[in-house]
């Protein structure tokens, strides 16, 4: 399931949304960079809209604040117009230390580069992408997160 987060100019005047079937507003929106995050990587992938397509990317190996300006380079790089994070819950549905984790970072992106930032149920991407061979499981994850959130956009 697809969440929109739009920017906030603070982090008290938007309420937090838990992940659900709410319509997006993606109209418009062409381009996006994903991020499976992880403490120490956090796979990225990039796609658009035209095609519902991604391609992985070379995964950021960073810790904390740190993975910023390696963020943000990135973001310079291919101009999205819009984030995707996936975000991890257990097999039933139940929320776990990094789904807390991947929320907080999907606030943090929306904070810092005033992006609408999309969050996906990401449960078994991980297992998906070792399944299939990938060299990088954490870009081929991310990929498999924003196909899943391309996927689920309107046709327009």
């Amino acid at each position: 399931m697809v969440e929109p987060k739009g920017p906030a100019p603070t982090e008290d005047s938007q309420p937090e949304k838990s992940l659900s079937a709410t319509p997006h507003p993606a109209a418009g929106l062409q381009t996006f960079l994903a991020f499976d995050f992880g403490l120490k990587r956090t796979g990225v992938a990039s796609g658009n809209s035209l095609t519902r397509t991604a391609t992985p990317q070379n995964t950021i190996a960073a810790e904390g604040t740190a993975r910023f300006p390696l963020i943000q380079a990135r973001i310079k790089e291919w101009q999205p117009d819009a984030l995707v994070v996936g975000v991890p819950f257990h097999p039933d549905g139940a929320s776990h230390e990094n789904t807390v984790r991947a929320q907080k970072f999907a606030r943090q992106l929306r904070g810092r580069f005033g992006l609408l930032v999309f969050e996906v149920d990401e449960r078994y991407s991980t297992t998906e992408a070792l399944a299939s061979g990938a060299k990088d499981a954490d870009a081929a994850s991310a990929c498999i997160i924003l196909e899943q959130f391309l996927r689920s956009l309107p046709h327009e």
